[in-house]
């Protein structure tokens, strides 16, 4: 059993930066291949950025790829999301979810496992 917790989210003016954290409990969180997915107001849950377990690969949805960065520490048991250069259209809860592997978890209801979500608010 995995429990995902995310925090780091807020308000922020476009152009800002905001670091999402996500931390897990279980000692199987580096097994895991780890997603962030976000969701806005109406609209289905959006593939962000996966990693794999070992940190080694990366995957980037077209809309942030440059901007924003995953991470993993597994002796953290946390994944990260580093958010540069925010647009309003970035505006949304921002969810992690762990799966069985890197391209599993892109999609998000073949994960395993999911957070409650952070709000992220970006001001124009």
């Amino acid at each position: 059993q995995v429990q995902l917790v995310e925090s780091g989210g807020g308000l922020v003016q476009a152009g800002g930066s905001l670091r999402l954290s996500c931390a897990a409990s279980g000692r199987t969180f580096n097994s895991y291949a780890m997603g962030w997915f976000r969701q806005a107001p109406g609209k289905e849950h959006e593939f962000v950025a996966a990693i794999s377990w070992s940190g080694g690969s990366t995957y980037y949805a077209d809309s942030v790829k440059g901007r924003f960065t995953i991470s993993r520490d597994n002796a953290k048991n946390t994944v990260y999301l580093q958010m540069n250069s925010l647009k309003p259209e970035d505006t949304a809860v921002y969810y992690c979810a762990a799966g069985s592997g890197i391209r599993v978890t892109m999609s998000w209801d073949d994960n395993d496992y999911w957070g409650q979500g952070t709000q992220v608010t970006v001001s124009s």
